[in-house]
């Protein structure tokens, strides 16, 4: 995912961190200057739901305009597979792997 947190709060008018923390305080939302920095420049480690409302309700948007899907990002995180998919459509056949017998346990 992209935070696209910037991007609204230009559309909104509103061009620096600090305006943008000044507002969400009088939402009640009050961020530290390190997290303030941290969501202005677009990498947030995490931001809390109840954040994100506040958010939201400051910038007159939803969570979908915040976050940016990035698939291409997801994909390349897949592991490669050796095998070719089936052709077909219909799904692998999984066959069980027979090991050594186990004894039968003591009565």
């Amino acid at each position: 995912m992209r935070w696209n947190l910037r991007l609204k709060a230009a559309e909104r008018g509103i061009w620096k961190s600090a305006e943008m923390r000044r507002r969400l305080a009088e939402a009640g939302l009050e961020f530290s200057a390190g997290k303030m920095s941290a969501l202005w420049a677009g990498n947030p480690t995490s931001v809390r739901l109840d954040d994100l409302d506040v958010i939201c309700a400051v910038l007159d948007c939803d969570p979908a305009e915040l976050l940016i899907p990035e698939p291409d990002k997801v994909a390349a995180r897949r592991p490669k597979t050796d095998k070719p998919a089936s052709t077909d459509g219909a799904p692998p056949v999984v066959r069980p792997r027979f090991g050594k017998a186990k004894p039968e346990p003591p009565l």
